[in-house]
């Protein structure tokens, strides 16, 4: 690249990043203005969802989890479609099936209907009541970004992004998700109560006649250019060396000395990856353009706490939560 190019290239990645750096904050903004006391719920899905990947949202009933899901569609102008988990569910309800149709000559031929996996963002409510097969049929949808039905493969549509909700509670009935499942999730968001003062403003907001509606800031052609601005973010060689000291510390072989007795299987270079570009997306979020020791410290827990899991006998002992702690600790 000439002297010349490379000056035009960063000047079209400063005008990109002034013009994201806007669209994201007025998305913010607008979430805000409907989901109430929950500022670091909204940072995580918004991270998520601009860095291109999937998100888990863990928390007990009532948290306003399938509005946040519906508000980010809004905002977003993406073309959001839900699917009820339940134990009776079928992949076929969620990839669609082949039917066959017979034409006015009497020929017959199959044709493909598709089902609700194909939208740009896809709620998975409940998703560990489904049974582990239909589980799985997300994995290609999830990974991939296409699901193959009788041999062919059908083309999910651009942006594509799956937010699950999951219910911590009442475990009878629910198939946890299988480790390779979580590992498709970009950041698990757990969602805790809101304070009073949210809580207060929640009750005066929407036990009214009338209720507040969020407003769209962005389209899918403006997120698909944030999620490729993300990617070209510059990354300082300290936060890059974090990422990597704070992943590998995780592990049980090579990890660090006090935490590797405590860890039965640790995360893998996905969540490296993970990491790195949630980072990036929330250094836009909060108005900058390079990640910093702040933005891997506040994503640790989301990016790790379902890549890892502890041995029996440390769970009578530590959480993973309090493992995490201490590994950010190490990054000074």
């Amino acid at each position: 690249m000439t002297e010349t190019s490379a000056i035009l290239f960063d000047a079209a990645v400063a005008a990109s990043a002034e013009r994201a750096l806007d669209e994201i904050h007025r998305a913010r903004a607008a979430v805000a203005g409907v989901i109430f006391g929950q500022e670091d719920v909204v940072e995580q899905a918004l991270v998520t969802l601009l860095a291109g990947g999937h998100g888990l949202l863990i928390g007990v009933p009532g948290l306003a989890k399938t509005k946040l899901v519906e508000t980010l569609g809004r905002v977003l102008g993406l073309d959001v479609k839900r699917v009820q988990f339940t134990p009776d569910l079928l992949p076929a309800d969620i990839l669609g099936s082949e039917v066959l149709e017979e034409a006015a000559d009497k020929t017959r031929a199959f044709r493909f209907i598709k089902g609700p996996v194909f939208a740009q963002l896809l709620m998975a409510d409940e998703i560990n009541r489904a049974s582990p097969r239909t589980q799985s049929a997300l994995l290609q949808a999830m990974q991939e970004h296409h699901v193959s039905i009788a041999g062919k493969a059908h083309d999910l549509p651009s942006p594509f992004h799956v937010l699950a909700t999951q219910n911590p509670l009442e475990q009878e009935g629910a198939y946890p998700l299988p480790e390779a499942q979580l590992d498709r999730f970009l950041l698990q968001i757990d969602v805790s109560y809101p304070d009073r003062l949210s809580e207060r403003r929640m009750l005066l907001e929407t036990t009214g006649d009338t209720q507040s509606r969020p407003s769209q800031a962005l389209g899918a052609d403006e997120l698909l250019a944030v999620q490729r601005l993300v990617r070209r973010l510059p990354v300082g060689e300290k936060i890059l060396d974090a990422i990597l000291d704070l992943v590998r510390a995780a592990r049980p072989e090579g990890g660090d000395p006090k935490i590797a007795p405590l860890v039965s299987w640790g995360p893998g270079p996905r969540a490296a990856q993970a990491l790195m570009l949630a980072t990036r997306a929330r250094a836009l979020v909060n108005g900058r353009l390079s990640p910093s020791l702040d933005d891997v410290a506040a994503l640790a827990g989301p990016a790790l706490r379902h890549r890892m899991a502890l041995t029996f006998a440390a769970r009578r002992e530590t959480s993973i939560e309090a493992v995490i702690k201490k590994l950010v600790e190490r990054l000074g």
